[in-house]
């Protein structure tokens, strides 16, 4: 399959050449299978437009008038033919000017084939990953549903005054986090176009269906996350300190959240098993400063700002699995959001209490006037 952007590149390629008296025609060919599967030199644009259409190059007569000849230039890269350049053209020699035209047309029209070809392929990919992607999504909602009603069914059996009550209630709410996430992956657009060499990379930013930019109260955005990281906490058997009180304010708590839960996320997969962490809130001169801390081991100087830059990770997280790219989209929301998302080392220089020699990930967003009211 040709695209019809490789045509008109052809197109244009071949017309340049009409300045040239000593050329009757060109023609492009290019190797596709044939309707037995074999490969097959087909022509798929003449100039100029008005030349008849030829036979395919396994037959007919030349078609030549006595005084003209045909010569063929390949199109290839390496050892591996994809096509050919046809030029009928008087039989003169050709000047050196006319054949350096030719055969650089030529390599351009191999580039720009191969080029084609696998833009192709990897669309071909990419739309088959969708596909994939939407069986997965949809087969997933089955048993997360069935959890959901489990879930539910033993919420009735709790009584209000059981102190298990609120961790099957805590469950039910990391149950509708993840149907976001669902929703989010079924409404995501199709893949975007493929950028072009040198272009800058664009922000990690989640989709809007995960990160809404409208503004809302963070208390309740923040407290699931704080209940995770108490009952994590307790399973690895390390101190949890939540901080006194959180701040109330107004602003994009859905991406606030997103940004926290990936700084938990690293603090307990990275620091020291049997170390402290916590959350540390400060509101100060129109600013809310929000820290994710741990006791250490303080990162390595040379790490501190490579670690925020994707697919890149620190010593601790050498041998662990991770695609290394918490950190990137995390002070990406944060910029987004006309915050930052800086390292503290060590994580007493926020506040005396916190740990002397661990590390903060400080969170700083601006507040408006209305955030606070």
């Amino acid at each position: 399959m040709i695209s019809p952007r490789f045509r008109h590149l052809v197109a244009q390629q071949l017309n340049q050449f009409s300045d040239c008296a000593q050329l009757v025609g060109l023609g492009v060919y290019v190797a596709l299978p044939s309707a037995s599967g074999e490969l097959q030199l087909q022509l798929i644009q003449a100039w100029p437009e008005r030349t008849a259409r030829l036979e395919p190059v396994a037959s007919g007569d030349p078609l030549l008038l006595a005084d003209q000849q045909r010569r063929w230039l390949p199109l290839r890269r390496e050892a591996a033919i994809v096509g050919a350049l046809r030029v009928d053209s008087s039989a003169e020699p050709w000047s050196d000017a006319l054949r350096a035209r030719l055969q650089g047309a030529a390599l351009l029209l191999s580039d720009a084939l191969l080029l084609d070809l696998e833009q192709q392929r990897l669309q071909g990919q990419l739309e088959q990953e969708r596909r994939q992607r939407s069986l997965l999504v949809h087969q997933m909602r089955n048993p997360l549903a069935a959890l959901r009603t489990f879930t539910q069914l033993l919420l009735r059996r709790v009584e209000p005054g059981d102190t298990r009550r609120e961790l099957v209630e805590h469950l039910l709410e990391e149950e509708l986090a993840l149907d976001r996430y669902l929703d989010a992956l079924t409404q995501s657009e199709s893949a975007p176009a493929l950028p072009g060499d040198g272009a800058a990379e664009a922000p990690l930013l989640l989709p809007p269906a995960l990160a809404a930019d409208q503004s809302e109260p963070l208390q309740p955005r923040l407290q699931p996350l704080l209940a995770r990281a108490a009952a994590t906490a307790s399973l690895q058997g390390r101190r949890w300190c939540p901080p006194a009180a959180l701040p109330e304010v107004k602003l994009a708590a859905a991406s606030v959240a997103e940004i926290l839960a990936n700084l938990l996320e690293n603090a307990f997969r990275y620091s020291d098993a049997s170390g402290d962490l916590g959350l540390w809130c400060l509101q100060d001169k129109g600013m809310l400063h929000l820290a994710v801390w741990d006791s250490g081991p303080a990162i390595a100087p040379q790490e501190r700002e490579r670690i925020f830059q994707r697919g890149e990770r620190g010593e601790r997280g050498a041998g662990l699995s991770g695609t290394g790219l918490g950190l990137a989209l995390a002070r990406d929301q944060a910029e987004a959001l006309g915050g930052r998302l800086e390292l503290v080392v060590p994580a007493s220089q926020l506040a005396p209490e916190l740990a002397a020699c661990g590390n903060a990930f400080v969170l700083s967003l601006p507040l408006n006037a209305a955030a606070t009211s």
